[in-house]
């Protein structure tokens, strides 16, 4: 089957999805008021609560929802079949997470800007908040550890991509400078930052010196570095220690000085990068040489699918993102509906095109067998393939393979890099308010929640020992990230159910959803928990088995507190009046 038209099919649902079912989910189920005072105007602070004009606000929010789970996910999926996972990003996406990432943000407007985690307690039970701020708190730092983790790798694989991503930091301060202090407008600077970061690709591409290769410095693969580790895990040990100092100043710093003005270059990498790699589909019309379904999977695909992809189909990361960041700076509710529905629809393009890229890569179906001879083979080469099949792509726009193989690196890093200090600021939030509940004042204060956050961040990703060697925290919590996205996403559509009960409105648009994703989601953790992870299993790990099995009591007992809530006759409405 041709790549364009699974491509034209995926781009017309999304289409239809956005322009009717998300106007029907605006106008009759939440009723998005445009004179509603968003808590960006109450509580205006300069620093988090900061009106912002939709467009940067979709830049940011999107971009930090993105990272690389909407690319590594997809591209492991494609394990069982193309079709499957294009299925499930597509009307995952409009039914889903649309709605989920879109009702999170209105019930965090709509409640002076709290978490949900926060709203857990108003909504459900002081008992079901403090599980709730657990379940997240355990989900933002395993978050942290994977997407440190990818970086980190990425950097030591793509060495020319380094340059280009840390030119960004100053560009964007500049331009946040520019647009908060002396009015001048973002789309013409961000623009020019991103030209400076391509022609910095592209020179580094070419110029050797240009390329931070820490390995290199080291003296190769085979030689010796820090503290008696190899050159690589060396170079590994580095790049974490630099991710998180920078990620401790850009989690600090005001929303307006750096997150807003480099997530919408990023925002930018996006339209970008995408238009040349569907532009490169159309040159090329490659064959969707993966195939269509796996007939003789060595793991079922009901129900890791949808766990596998969960950023693309619907994430629960999401919903944190949306109440942690975006409702602060949301200016007019109206402009939800862009945000957090269109948000998810740009994660699920972003998906489509890594299940493209992975499946028109291979030669022929012996070819892809050969690398996805497994589940576990799926999930270590699956990055690796998507950013060789997207650059494979991008030569149809006549980018060479080493200029193109650069630019989609830096893509993912940025993305990563976005989601990563975002993550940390809702870690901060977490910790405060944990801080708040326990009476514990010293968690309160800013900068020592944060270095609670990076520190517990960077032993999880440092510490375990594992398949991949030192620092192997990232590589093996993935499977029980995927888990714990799915769950939280569950119980933040029960919250929104309960909302939109308490105030009289059809919540089945909401409790579909929440159903399906929680059936799958519980049944794929109690088979992972007890016949996988547990001391009994084939896969036996003490770390996966400890947090999964806290991340399953926690959410049950949750859920069970919901169901009596939302079987209690109405008493009356928690809406912010």
């Amino acid at each position: 089957m041709s790549g364009i038209l699974v491509a034209l099919i995926g781009m017309v649902i999304f289409a239809l999805g956005y322009k009717y079912y998300s106007k029907f989910v605006a106008e009759k189920i939440f009723r998005l008021d445009p004179n509603y005072v968003t808590p960006a105007h109450r509580y205006k602070d300069g620093v988090d609560f900061v009106p912002t004009n939709k467009f940067v606000l979709w830049g940011h929010h999107f971009t930090s929802v993105a990272g690389a789970a909407p690319i590594l996910g997809p591209a492991i999926a494609v394990y069982w079949g193309w079709l499957p996972a294009f299925l499930w990003v597509i009307l995952g996406t409009v039914f889903a997470a649309g709605v989920h990432d879109f009702g999170t943000l209105v019930l965090s407007v709509r409640n002076k800007g709290q978490s949900v985690g926060t709203l857990a307690h108003r909504l459900v039970g002081q008992r079901a908040k403090i599980l709730f701020l657990f379940i997240i708190l355990i989900l933002v730092l395993m978050v942290n550890a994977v997407f440190a983790w990818v970086i980190s790798n990425l950097f030591i694989s793509y060495p020319a991509s380094v340059l280009p991503v840390f030119i960004q930091i100053p560009l964007a301060i500049w331009i946040g400078y520019a647009v908060y202090k002396r009015n001048k407008r973002m789309l013409i600077p961000s623009l020019f930052a991103l030209g400076v970061m391509y022609a910095t690709a592209i020179l580094a591409s070419k110029v050797g010196f240009l390329q931070i290769d820490i390995v290199k410095y080291f003296g190769g693969e085979g030689a010796s570095g820090l503290f008696g580790l190899g050159a690589t895990s060396s170079a590994f040990l580095i790049w974490i220690i630099i991710l998180m100092v920078y990620v401790y100043i850009a989690s600090t710093l005001p929303v307006w000085k750096l997150l807003q003005p480099r997530d919408f270059i990023n925002s930018h990498q996006l339209v970008v990068g995408l238009g040349i790699l569907y532009l490169g589909l159309i040159f090329l019309n490659p064959e969707m040489t993966a195939p269509v379904t796996n007939a003789n999977p060595d793991k079922s695909l009901l129900p890791l699918l949808f766990i596998t992809i969960a950023c693309g189909a619907i994430s629960g990361f999401h919903g944190l993102v949306s109440s942690g960041t975006s409702s602060k700076q949301l200016d007019k509710e109206t402009d939800a509906r862009f945000v957090g529905y269109f948000g998810a629809v740009g994660e699920g393009i972003l998906a489509l095109i890594s299940i493209i890229a992975v499946a028109t890569f291979f030669a022929n179906k012996d070819d892809f067998f050969a690398t996805y001879a497994s589940f576990t083979d799926a999930n270590g080469a699956g990055l690796g393939v998507f950013i060789e099949g997207a650059a494979n792509l991008a030569s149809g726009v006549g980018l060479p393979a080493d200029i193109a193989t650069t630019i989609v690196s830096i893509i993912v890093v940025s993305f990563a890099a976005t989601t990563l200090d975002t993550s940390v600021r809702l870690m901060r939030y977490i910790i405060s308010e944990l801080g708040v509940e326990y009476k514990v004042p010293a968690l309160t204060k800013k900068h020592v929640a944060t270095t609670v956050a990076v520190v517990s961040s960077a032993a999880l990703v440092l510490l375990p020992e594992g398949p991949k060697g030192f620092g192997s925290g990232g590589y093996q919590l993935w499977p029980l990230f995927g888990t714990a996205n799915q769950l939280l996403a569950g119980i933040s559509l029960m919250l929104i159910a309960v909302w939109l009960r308490r105030q009289g409105r059809n919540y089945a648009v909401v409790l579909i959803p929440m159903i399906f994703l929680m059936f799958m989601t519980l049944y794929a953790m109690f088979q992972q928990v007890v016949f996988e992870w547990s001391w009994a299993g084939n896969d036996a790990n003490t770390l996966l088995f400890v947090l999964g099995a806290i991340i399953f009591v926690f959410a049950v007992w949750i859920i069970l507190t919901a169901f009596n809530v939302l079987t209690k006759p109405i008493i009356n409405s928690t809406e912010e009046e």
